[in-house]
């Protein structure tokens, strides 16, 4: 268990340097995305496992998806300096590409709670072209 919170600690660390580096460089929009990211897709993720339009085979994904990204444990330790959030990265935006061409990106908008223009990046690396596009959500 003390090994747990230490690991713990070290991840909070380094998020907590990543955000403090960003807002020293001048750049307070991306330290506030990075801040809701993961709580986003979270909130993302449990929306979407609740919705009747997102197939069974993507419930299971998401539901996987939600376990490995909230999970410390990671392919890549979360401690090293930008490699250590990117297996959570892939894993989410895998899992978010399949739900967006199962249920749709409007299925998804509606589960969105962050930022509208991270919605967008979000979006756009699932791969959802944006002449396809009809929620005014999901226009960058």
């Amino acid at each position: 268990m003390r090994e747990l919170l230490i690991v713990l600690a070290v991840v909070l660390l380094v998020w907590v340097v990543a955000l403090a580096v960003l807002v020293l460089v001048g750049r307070k929009i991306a330290a506030k995305r990075l801040l809701t990211l993961v709580p986003n897709l979270v909130s993302l993720f449990r929306g979407l496992l609740g919705d009747d339009r997102v197939p069974i085979s993507s419930k299971v994904l998401l539901g996987a998806g939600l376990v490995w990204i909230v999970s410390p444990i990671d392919l890549v330790p979360e401690f090293i300096p930008v490699l250590g959030p990117f297996d959570d990265a892939v894993v989410g935006a895998l899992v978010l590409r399949h739900v967006v061409r199962r249920a749709g990106p409007s299925v998804v908008a509606e589960h969105w709670r962050g930022d509208d223009a991270t919605l967008a990046v979000l979006l756009r690396v699932a791969g959802v072209r944006k002449d396809r596009r009809n929620d005014p959500r999901l226009t960058a």
